[in-house]
Order: C-alpha cells, then structure tokens, then sequence
C-alpha cells in the first residue's frame, strides 16, 4: 500500500521539524517533505503529488493564503486536503482562510493531538485515513501526546523542584492546565500593567506589555527586555510551570494603528525572578524562529518605538 505523502510549508525550521516529528511518530510510515516557503512548496507541488499539505502563513516570497490560492486554481489540487498551522487566529483570518477554499485550522502555539486530529479530519474527507491508520501504532506513545516539548525531545523528562535556580522545565506538573486567559480589552502595550510588586518594577525598566500563548494557555507578560532575536518575558507563575522548548506565540502592539504582530518561537530559558524558592514570578526568554522580512521590520519597529520612548535600561 503506498504511503501518505504531506508537505509541510514554514519559514522557521523549528516548526517544521515539530510538525515533521510529531507526524513520523505517530504515523511511522507516512512520507514527509518540507518547504521554506510557498514559492519552494509550488514548485515541489508543480513536480511531484501530495496528499496533504500543513502550511503556515506568513512566510517570505509566497504567503501561504496565496500558495492556498494558486493550489485552488490547478485542477489537479482543488481537493487536495491543505490545513492552515498558523498563529493568525482571528475571526477574520479563519473565514478568508475558508473563503480560499482551506481544509482545516490549527492555531499556533499547538498540542500534538490537535495537529493530529486535524490531519486525520482533513484525510477522512479525501477517503485516505485509512490509508493513514494502517500505519499507526495500535497505541498512540504517551511521551508524544501532551505538546511541542515531547515532540523535539522524545518524552524524555525529569522531576525537579522549582528554585530560584534556572527551573527544569523537562518535568511536567500532574496540575491540570489553567484555562486560557481573556484576550485583553486594551491594546497590548496599552493595557493597565500586571498588579505585583515585581511584574510593576519588571515593567519599570521594561517595554511594556504582550500576551504569550503557549500549549497549556494563554498569560499576560511584561516585556522586560526587546532584541531582533529575542525577548525576555515575565510572567506570574501558576500551577503548570511553562516547559523550554514549548513553542509559543508571542502578540505584541506596535505602532499608532496598534497593529498586532504575531511572532512565533520557543521558549529557551525559564528561570526564577526573584532569587527564593517560591518565587511567584518566572523569566522566560522567548527566542524568536520567523524568518518573515515583516515580522522583522515588526519588531524592529517596536525595538525603536521603546527606545525613542526611554524605556529600555540598558544592561537589563
């Protein structure tokens, strides 16, 4: 029986590899290939067929609405089943991603079993789960069913107590994750600053405010420090302490039409914010993955839009 054949389509390669992984775990004999983009996805897509295809959205040279697009129009792709994995997850994002003629939506930051489950749907449509199944193990490997971390590390853990020491995110708290957090009703940067002591002196020195997604929920943050690379967050700790390697997406407002720019990455450091065991503030330092020029330019503006306001300290 030949084997499912999926394209993954991201600029950043971390993602990529998530998605590839996750797919290889759970489906043994599924075939995989990747583009950087939907201008490279074109032309692999051009040559050779596939059964389905995880795209991103904003990428360089080719958005992946217009490689959705340009897929609609060959007769060859209209039904290919084309799922959008994206950190676009507004109300009017979803309905132009249908209106383009999508599959299905997976919003970005993503547990494995929403990847999964989307994946299964849009080949169930197709007639080709089956096909799919019958190289999936009898049972799913527990290592690999919770989020992004499993996936890049192969379920390897390890159970430390947090202390004002870097934390080991490798252990996962029994704690059931909290619900996500209400999107905030002010602008980002705008919003009326975290109500605690060291999120207030963070904020001091800091460049105001974001909102992080990660896999076990949405959490207000105070940016602390801004570089093209990355950022260093603080946020209020809660029962489930957030894992390095979580891929997350970082929302940040910028500009007089405060625009939102989406930046997706992964979470790098984790450590205490203040120096006691118990401290309810963590440091996380957010590396960014995107390699879009206007997420750059995103971010490039925002770096220059606090230093014109004095709020950066330098050394912090």
């Amino acid at each position: 029986m030949s084997k499912i054949s999926v394209l993954v389509v991201d600029d950043a390669s971390f993602i990529r590899d998530l998605v590839k992984k996750c797919l290889r775990n759970y489906f043994p004999g599924i075939r995989t290939e990747d583009a950087v983009n939907g201008k490279k996805a074109q032309a692999m897509l051009a040559k050779e067929a596939f059964d389905l295809v995880l795209c991103d959205w904003e990428m360089p040279e080719m958005s992946g609405l217009e490689l959705l697009t340009w897929c609609r129009e060959q007769d060859n792709l209209k039904t290919m089943p084309f799922v959008m994995v994206t950190s676009r997850g507004d109300k009017e994002n979803v309905v132009q991603a249908i209106q383009a003629g999508v599959s299905g939506y997976v919003s970005k930051p993503f547990t494995n079993e929403q990847l999964l489950t989307k994946v299964k749907q849009a080949l169930n449509k197709v007639g080709k789960l089956d096909t799919l199944m019958n190289s999936a193990p009898t049972k799913m490997n527990s290592a690999f069913g919770n989020d992004s971390l499993s996936a890049l590390t192969g379920g390897k853990a390890a159970i430390t107590a947090p202390s004002a020491a870097p934390v080991n995110s490798f252990a996962k708290p029994a704690a059931a994750a909290p619900a996500p957090a209400a999107a905030p009703s002010r602008g980002l940067l705008n919003s009326p600053p975290v109500k605690a002591p060291a999120a207030s002196a963070a904020a001091a020195g800091g460049r105001g405010q974001g909102q992080l997604r990660m896999p076990s929920g949405t959490q207000q943050c105070v940016i602390k420090a801004l570089s093209i690379k990355e950022a260093l967050l603080v946020v209020k700790r809660t029962d489930t302490l957030p894992q390095v390697l979580d891929s997350a997406v970082l929302d940040l407002e910028q500009g007089d039409n405060a625009e939102i720019a989406r930046l997706n990455g992964y979470l790098h450091a984790i450590v205490a914010f203040e120096p006691k065991p118990d401290s309810e503030w963590l440091q996380l330092t957010f590396r960014f993955v995107d390699q879009d020029a206007q997420k750059l330019d995103y971010i490039s503006r925002l770096i220059a839009r606090g230093t014109a306001q004095k709020h950066f300290v330098p050394g912090a």
